[in-house]
Formats: C-alpha cells, structure tokens, sequence
C-alpha cells in the first residue's frame, strides 16, 4: 500500500486504506486527513494562552515565594523553565501536522504497537489527576463566590468528608459542564478556546487594574528581598523548582500531537506555541505578582489566589464577572490539558470499545476518586512531590519518543504499519523491550531519589534509593537525558537496518 504525500511534507493514508487489524484503530486513532488539518497559528497560540490563564498557573509564583524566593526569582524560574519544556514540545509535536496521529499511536513506533499502552496509560493517570486537581480547585472557585453574592449562609451548612455540601454540589456541577463540552468533540474545544483565551486575559487585566486602582500603586511586596539570596541557599531549592516548573507542562510535552495534529503545517504549531507558551505564562507569574503586591497594600497581607481576592469585592457585577472568568478560565485548561489525552490514551487501550468520549467519560470519574484535594494541600508537595515526580517519570517517555522519531526514525514514518501487527513496529509479540528498558531505568534514575523533608511528604527523608538522592533535584532533566541516550545506544544496532527499510518506497 502507498501513502500519500502533499505539498509541504505533510502524510495521509489514501481515501480507500483498509487496515487489517480493527484491534488497533478506531476513528478516534485513525490520521486526520489533510482536509481536517486546519487549525492555524492563531488557534494554538489560543490554545496555550486558554490553558496557561488558570488558578494553578496563577498561584506556581506564591508558591515559590512561599519557599523564599523573591518575586524576580519567582518569575526568573517560571520564564526558564517554560523556554526549556517547549523545546520537547516542538519535537514531539512536530509528528501531528505531518501525519495526523496522536501521542498514543506515535508511541507505537517507539515501543510497539502494544508497548505503547505503557506511557500512554502513565500519561492517561497523570492526566486524570491533573483533571482531578482542577475541577476542585475550579469548583472551590465557583463555591467562594457563591458564598459571597449569597452571603453566609451559603457555607454555613452541614458538611461532608469535612467540607460544606454546599461546595461538593460545585465540584460536581462544574464536572459535569466540563465534561459536557469535551463530549462534543475536539471541533468544539476548538471554538471554545478560540474566545475564552482573551476573556481570560482580559479578566486578569481587569483584576490588576482593579486592585492597582485600590492600592493607588502597587505594594510593597516588590521591594520584599529573597530569603534565600542568589548563593548556597538559593540553587538547593532553584533546581527542583525548576524541575516542578518544567513539570507544570511536561504532560502536555507528551501529547502535544494530540492536538498538533490537527494543523494546517508545521509553521502553525511552531509558531503558535512558541508565541503562546513561554510568553504566557511569564506574563501570567508577573501578573500575578503585581495584583498579588497590590492586595498586601489594600489589605495587609499577600491574597495570591485570585478567587480569594476577587471574592473581597463587595460589587455584584464585578463578583459576577469574576465567578465567569475562573469558569471559563479552568475550564479552558482543564478540558484541552487534562481530558483530551487520556480520552485518547485509554482509546488507544482498547480501540474497539473504547472511542474518545468514553475514555473522558472514564476520565471524569478516575479524577474524582484519586482525591485531588490531597494532592495540593502544601507547596512542598505540590511542588517537590506531585509536579517533581510526575516530571521525571514524563520526562523518560519524552526522550524515548524524541531519541526515535528524530535520531533513529529521522522523521519517517510508515502510517499503514502503526496500525498493524506484524509490521515494523510490531517488534516482540507487539513490545519493544529496547524502549521499555529505557524507561524503567530513565525513570529510576529520575525518581528513585525521590526524598521529603521530615512530615512534609511521602517519601523518606534520605531518598527511595538513597544513593541516588543528588539526582531527584533534576529528575526531568534526568529523566529525558537518560532515556534518549539508553534508547538511542539500545536501538544503535537496528539504526542502519531501520533507516534503509523506511527509506524505501512503501
């Protein structure tokens, strides 16, 4: 079978494809044709500013200044760790506008064509956490500004799990809207952040100039000096910082084709992240700064969630106003972030029972029974822990795909074959060991360091595997480094045999 190529090296599978295996491909799976590769730079710059104007991203700031950074250092390590995770990001996207695929059936190329439910499934359970994670922190949102246009009876009432009944009603209403627009399909996540991204932006303007107006200038918090300093104190806690920061996105640096994929080439989605991503969020870290310096002048004390301070309106219209804005805000990035790649992951499970709105359906339900609510409870863990570890563990499977599709692949890819058993992707009964080696030992040395300071975390004060403590302070770095080595090394004696056989005509 031949495939077909267009202007601008960009793959399809011919109109009258038939693959032979359905075990392996559903509509959802299958590559967009080029008539549906339309999303423009416009629509994934869009996309980035949609996800990263969210309470979470708001509040990365507080809590590096809660670890003693000042608010430039603060900003310095959002800024750098968001250049560094775009450049993975590039790379792995770069397959979506060329061949249409998503995250899980790149990975088959990788580690075979059943081996890629393995970081397909370890990127779906991060992602359901993740969805968890902020569908509480959104709904936390819609319950304090409730609370505050109805008045104190809304959160005097009687509680469940320890929290009033009043805010799991919004936890659960906010779940439900989110996932009745993602079952709409990806044309309308489209659309949806196409006008919610500069809502957003507009309604955290609107905030700074609010507050700016209240203080009658900014407070004194910018002129506060860091606790840590720039010597021996600051790097112990920069470098997992750094870490957390570049862990914040290293999901999305995974399956990015998910959404690349729809693109009208690769100028889009280079252009469209790079003008979107690190802009946006450096942008976002200093907003927040500045309104959050602001509140410490009107009101004597840092205020960095934004509901909170919004909530310290007493106009209606201007609570109305905010209540739309956190809606829209992490429905925006929860929906494009956190459901559309694990909908596609546990498709990719089991494609013939599994299509893109039952695996956000599943979605929806694993991220409330993992208790969110956990996972943020301080910044130590939810910065060293939960954003540290995920890092390292996504940054393996991230140099694994970069090692393959660039150095060993060169770029090429058979689309017929990643959909078929025995083809050359088919490796060991559908495994590639080479790739899960890779990641096992990446993802030990990622995060078998992995250690808390006493009661501040799971993990033992010395580390998992101690020796390898001096490690969990870079475990994204690591991760990535390690793996795309060991793959490539482990891969070396196929190297020459695959790039002939790509090479030749299909």
């Amino acid at each position: 079978m031949t495939i077909t190529a267009s202007p601008g090296d960009r793959v399809e599978l011919p109109a009258d494809a038939a693959l032979p295996d359905t075990r392996f491909a559903n509509e959802d799976l299958l590559p967009v044709p080029l008539a549906r590769r339309t999303w423009t730079t416009y629509n994934f710059t869009a996309l980035w500013i949609g996800m990263a104007h969210n309470i979470p991203s708001w509040t990365l700031a507080s809590g590096l200044v809660a670890l003693g950074m000042d608010w430039k250092q603060a900003v310095f390590t959002i800024a750098l760790a968001n250049v560094i995770v775009l450049f993975p990001m590039l790379l792995t996207g770069h397959a979506g506008p060329r061949y249409g695929i998503p995250f899980p059936v790149l990975a088959r190329a990788s580690f075979g064509l059943r081996g890629a439910n393995l970081p397909a499934l370890v990127r779906a359970a991060v992602a359901c956490a993740w969805f968890g994670i902020q569908t509480w922190i959104g709904g936390q949102g819609i319950f304090v500004l409730l609370g505050k246009i109805f008045g104190g009876g809304w959160a005097d009432v009687g509680k469940i799990g320890g929290y009033p009944w009043t805010l799991w009603l919004c936890f659960v209403v906010f779940w439900v809207l989110e996932l009745a627009i993602i079952y709409r399909g990806m044309d309308t996540l489209r659309r949806f952040e196409n006008w919610a991204a500069p809502f957003v932006l507009v309604g955290a303007v609107v905030l700074l100039i609010w507050i700016t107006v209240k203080a009658g200038g900014l407070g004194p918090l910018l002129d506060q000096p860091s606790k840590l300093g720039w010597g021996s104190d600051f790097w112990p806690v920069f470098f997992p910082s750094l870490m957390g920061m570049i862990g914040f996105w290293s999901t999305l640096s995974l399956n990015i084709p998910d959404f690349t994929r729809f693109g009208a080439g690769q100028r889009a989605q280079i252009w469209g992240q790079t003008l979107g991503l690190p802009t946006t969020m450096t942008f976002f870290a200093l907003l927040s700064v500045l309104v959050t310096s602001g509140s410490q002048a009107v009101y004597g004390a840092a205020i960095w969630n934004p509901v909170d301070l919004a909530a310290k309106s007493d106009n209606v219209f201007g609570l109305v106003f905010a209540l739309v804005t956190v809606l829209i805000a992490t429905i925006s990035v929860n929906i494009a972030a956190n459901v559309v790649s694990p909908a596609y992951d546990l498709s990719n499970l089991a494609p013939k029972y599994i299509n893109f709105r039952t695996g956000a359906l599943i979605t929806g339900v694993v991220g409330v029974v993992i208790f969110p609510w956990k996972l943020i409870e301080t910044p130590e863990f939810y910065i060293f822990t939960w954003l540290g570890v995920v890092g390292g563990l996504l940054g393996t499977v991230a140099g694994i795909l970069i090692a393959d599709y660039w150095i060993i692949r060169r770029t090429v890819l058979d689309l017929v074959d990643l959909y078929t058993p025995g083809g050359r992707y088919w490796y060991t009964a559908g495994w590639n060991w080479r790739a899960v080696a890779a990641f096992v030992v990446g993802g030990v040395l990622a995060i078998g360091g992995s250690h808390s300071e006493p009661g501040k975390g799971p993990f033992p004060v010395d580390g998992m595997i101690p020796f390898l403590k001096p490690l969990a302070d870079y475990g994204w770095a690591v991760g990535l480094g390690s793996a795309l080595v060991l793959y490539t090394v482990l891969m070396h004696p196929l190297l020459r045999r695959t790039a002939r056989r790509d090479a030749a005509p299909v």
